[in-house]
């Protein structure tokens, strides 16, 4: 293939990808329909001749994106979210993919694609329902918290299920099956002892460095590390996407971890609108606009099904009869995962390109309902509670807010430590963000929690849970990024008290503008302490001549008047 013409046929998927993922953005849906939609009309008017060539790249993004879990997964945010979600997530996925595999057994496909249709249909979109309850603000809600518990315990499910799509793309007797498992396993553990040393050699060699002068570094570290992993998967003989998750769990347990999930916002994104450009192309919308009876009976069938589910699991676990039903509405739809999940199936053999074709099909309607079901749950939810008279709430669970920071500093040179200090032994759970290491070193002296970030870039403050801190103090001296990070502080956590410092006076009414509660001039401090040590000083002259005059004397002040 011309490398050109390879260049042009992604220009051109990107192109559609931004136009219709725009529109439907503006629609207020999600922009992965509109990608969806991209590959789907290309593709189906073959206006792409690189189709082979650009799953090939687009299977990055889906390694990127395994990566970019792993750097989100760690035991606190999992405990804060508490243990019956968690529970009823765990539950959703095994139950799903079961009943799933049964219904379509039942229908007359073999073992395996049954097995890997349940697996495909068991997860549920965390772009479109988190995006959605976020907008509404009902993400502390109480269906709102059951629903990040049960997209997270989905997610972190992708690399199992991935590793069972490899499996069942095996052939052999159960002797051979169960030897295959347990190299996978041994080969699963020394990857991973492999990659943790390695992690540690990597953050060890790289502490030393400035990452504020050197900021390519973090970039180069994630890809290395990431892509690096999934290769050295690849080659073993396991699953990419383990590789990939272990890699990115592994960071996401260091400094860099925030930095990292920043730098490598961008590239994922273009690597994975390739992902859902390539996996729209495998659908043709004429055979969809043929079968749309059967696509729009399947999409009722599994919304409704997925919705009972989740309802009925949240419910035996002691759960109201509103925040589960609004739960489950919430969740009812088939997740972008099943795009991933199904091209395994696809390159091993497991799932069919017809079964592909529907599930893909029906995944892409459900987001458009999504849209209508979403913003309604907590109305249904309180209508099926009348039903059945009830109206109170789940029993009280851990707050999510409980393992946030109080106050968040953004910059801890010297202006950000001495502000710090009254709060060290405070009591109060206190964030350092610093592109300095010495400043991080310092926070963390002082026993205050610290990360490597750099606070203009959105990821950054979305990870720092700024809608449960109470003040945010931003002590960084450039005037461009504090305002910056002042509008998007603005925009994640509008209620939250913040104080600036501004290094010139002539700046302090753009922050008040960008909406600072307290800016403190630089300029104003210093004057109003060189003011002070100038009336200290006359006033201890004044003190002195007073003294001398009183013994009857004159004493050279060096002050004359």
């Amino acid at each position: 293939m011309n490398l050109w013409i390879l260049l042009g046929d992604i220009v051109l998927l990107l192109l559609a990808c931004l136009f219709l993922g725009g529109l439907l953005s503006r629609a207020r849906q999600s922009p992965l329909v509109g990608y969806l939609l991209g590959g789907m009309l290309l593709g189906g008017f073959g206006a792409i001749d690189s189709r082979a060539e650009i799953e090939a790249i687009a299977e990055l993004g889906v390694a990127l994106l395994l990566f970019s879990l792993g750097l989100e997964f760690s035991l606190e945010r999992l405990k804060k979210l508490g243990s019956v979600p968690l529970l009823a997530g765990v539950l959703q996925v095994i139950l799903t993919l079961l009943l799933g595999a049964a219904v379509a057994f039942a229908l007359g496909f073999g073992g395996k694609e049954s097995i890997g249709f349940g697996a495909m249909i068991c997860l549920s979109s965390t772009a479109v329902v988190l995006r959605m309850l976020m907008e509404r603000s009902e993400i502390d809600v109480p269906h709102g918290r059951n629903s990040l518990a049960v997209l997270l315990v989905q997610d972190i499910s992708v690399v199992p299920l991935a590793i069972l799509m490899a499996l069942l793309g095996g052939d052999g007797t159960p002797l051979e099956v169960m030897y295959d498992v347990g190299k996978l396993l041994l080969l699963s553990v020394a990857l991973v002892a492999g990659l943790y040393f390695a992690n540690r050699l990597a953050v060890v060699a790289l502490g030393t460095l400035t990452f504020h002068r050197n900021r390519e570094l973090t970039v180069l570290l994630a890809v290395v590390t990431g892509l690096g992993a999934t290769l050295l998967a690849h080659n073993v003989g396991i699953s990419p996407a383990l590789g990939a998750f272990v890699a990115g769990m592994l960071l996401g347990s260091s400094a860099f971890a925030t930095q990292i999930r920043a730098d490598v916002s961008s590239l994922r994104v273009v690597l994975l609108t390739l992902f859902f450009g390539a996996a729209g192309m495998v659908v043709d919308p004429v055979w969809m606009l043929d079968n749309a009876a059967l696509v729009l009976s399947f999409v009722a069938v599994l919304t409704i099904g997925k919705g009972l589910i989740i309802w009925g699991i949240f419910q035996t676990l002691g759960q109201s009869v509103r925040v589960s039903a609004a739960t489950g509405m919430c969740l009812a739809q088939v997740g972008e995962f099943a795009f991933v999940l199904g091209s395994l199936g696809r390159a091993s053999g497991v799932i069919s390109p017809e079964l592909y074709g529907l599930v893909v099909s029906a995944t892409i309607v459900s987001f458009f309902v999504s849209a209508y079901l979403v913003p309604r749950s907590q109305g249904f939810g309180s209508y099926i509670a009348s039903l059945f008279r009830q109206s109170g709430d789940a029993p009280e669970r851990e707050d999510s807010c409980a393992q946030a920071a109080d106050v968040v500093i953004i910059g801890f040179g010297p202006a950000g430590e001495i502000a710090a200090l009254p709060l060290v032994d405070s009591g109060l759970q206190v964030l350092v963000i610093d592109l300095n290491r010495k400043g991080i070193s310092r926070a963390l002296e002082l026993g205050f929690r610290a990360e490597v970030g750099d606070a203009t870039q959105s990821d950054v403050l979305e990870h720092a849970d700024l809608s449960c801190c109470k003040v945010i103090a931003i002590t960084i001296p450039d005037q461009h990024s504090v305002r910056l990070i002042l509008e998007q502080v603005r925009t994640y956590a509008p209620h939250v008290h913040t104080v600036v410092r501004s290094r010139y006076q002539r700046h302090s009414a753009d922050f008040d503008s960008a909406g600072a509660h307290v800016v403190v001039g630089d300029e104003e401090e210093v004057g109003s302490s060189l003011a002070k040590v100038i009336q200290d000083w006359m006033s201890e002259q004044e003190g002195a001549r007073a003294e001398a005059e009183k013994k009857g004397g004159w004493l050279q002040t060096g002050l004359e008047f």
